[in-house]
């Protein structure tokens, strides 16, 4: 397996991208987006512009693209708002994941929250 030739980075359960990881794990699941809707009547019509849109961003497009499987999207009960939490997970290669952290894993909350 080849190694990573970066900084190890940091996944959603707090462990950390090495090389002895890829071999244990192989490609990574990663939490590409997220976005929170209040409670409405029905929530994934609701959700179906926000997913668009993402999808049709440089983020959404270069996942979509990159990404090992289509990316999925999943639906969650938001307690501190009574409403909803989507987020949008992508299984990526480690070189991929590397490249999606380095350039917009900033804007994502790690945690997937």
């Amino acid at each position: 397996m080849a190694q990573l030739n970066c900084t190890v980075l940091p996944l959603p359960n707090g462990d950390f991208v090495t090389s002895e990881y890829i071999e244990r794990h192989g490609p990574l699941t990663v939490v590409v987006h997220n976005f929170r809707m209040g409670d409405v009547e029905d929530p994934d019509l609701y959700a179906a512009e926000p997913l668009y849109q993402w999808q049709n961003s440089e983020m959404g497009a270069w996942v979509m693209s990159n990404a090992i499987q289509t990316p999925s999207w999943h639906r969650h009960i938001d307690p501190n708002s009574f409403g909803w939490a989507y987020s949008i997970q992508a299984e990526l290669s480690p070189k991929n994941y590397t490249y999606w952290w380095m350039k917009w894993g900033h804007t994502i909350d790690v945690k997937g929250k």
